[in-house]
């Protein structure tokens, strides 16, 4: 595998791939890789005849400095981890690589953007937008791969590609879970060991209210998972929202769509994380 921190370096490698006619695919990641990442490393490198995986922590992303100057660095850890899953490229540029000059592009992506973490989270969905645009415009890739844990942050990637006129696929993986039941991510690192054992308990309860939701209503099932998860002790919810899954805009019925999902946010101590269950999936 070989590790590129400059843009030239990888475009010009990339330009000689895309000559030879090989297919490319990206995963973009923030670092800090775990088997959800690695996943979509091999769901990329099964499909494509080339994976770049992206290694930057996006500081436009972040509306918490705190956040931003705790979120786990550990480039090294993550280079060998890509090589045990045959990563072609790493791409670990730095902020001034990415940014030589402020990114002022102001993205108007849409009611995606703006319920759930638009709403907590504000200019985060435009920071987003920013990178994403940039690696997609580096790499030109053929496949672009995101987890499904980032449920709205897929909606939003789709919206900003279709707005600048990006053809080619991105494809969703579905979410990797720890034999509990949490849900792979780079924050639960921070986790102390009393918060790390409460964790699973987002994702059992979301399960939980599988079978409750079948005989009792949307907003009935929303304050039965609300109030499940606020009497843990050190846990809060920031929002549960049950939602169209394409449109993300809330639903009031069950019958108002045949893809619903629900999306959480919780505060476990300080960490933040999220969550998502389908309640109906649209048959294929």
């Amino acid at each position: 595998m070989k590790v590129f921190t400059t843009i030239a370096e990888l475009r010009q490698q990339l330009d000689s791939d895309r000559n030879a006619g090989k297919k490319i695919g990206l995963v973009p990641t923030m670092g800090a890789l775990h088997n959800g990442h690695l996943q979509l490393v091999k769901t990329s490198v099964a499909n494509n005849d080339m994976t770049v995986v992206s290694i930057f922590v996006n500081p436009t992303q972040f509306n918490d400095k705190n956040d931003l100057r705790l979120y786990p660095r550990t480039l090294d850890k993550d280079c060998a981890l890509l090589e045990t899953v045959n990563c072609t490229y790493a791409f670990a540029p730095s902020v001034e690589e990415m940014y030589p000059t402020e990114d002022t592009r102001v993205f108007h992506l849409g009611p995606v953007a703006e319920v759930m973490e638009g709403k907590y989270r504000p200019g985060h969905f435009n920071g987003v937008a920013q990178i994403v645009s940039k690696l997609f415009d580096i790499v030109r890739p053929d496949n672009a791969y995101f987890g499904e844990k980032d449920f709205q942050q897929i909606a939003v990637i789709r919206a900003m590609a279709a707005q600048l006129g990006y053809t080619f696929h991105i494809v969703a993986v579905p979410i990797v879970r720890e034999p509990d039941g949490l849900a792979l991510s780079s924050r639960n690192a921070r986790l102390t060991e009393s918060q790390r054992r409460n964790a699973p308990k987002i994702a059992e309860t979301l399960f939980k209210s599988r079978t409750f939701a079948a005989s009792h209503s949307v907003r009935e099932t929303i304050d039965e998972v609300v109030n499940t998860l606020n009497a843990i002790p050190e846990m809060r919810v920031e929002y549960y929202e049950i939602v169209d899954g394409n449109t993300l805009q809330p639903v009031a019925d069950w019958n108002d769509s045949d893809y619903i999902v629900g999306c959480i946010t919780v505060y476990d101590g300080e960490v933040r994380l999220i969550d998502n269950i389908a309640y109906r999936r649209p048959e294929k």
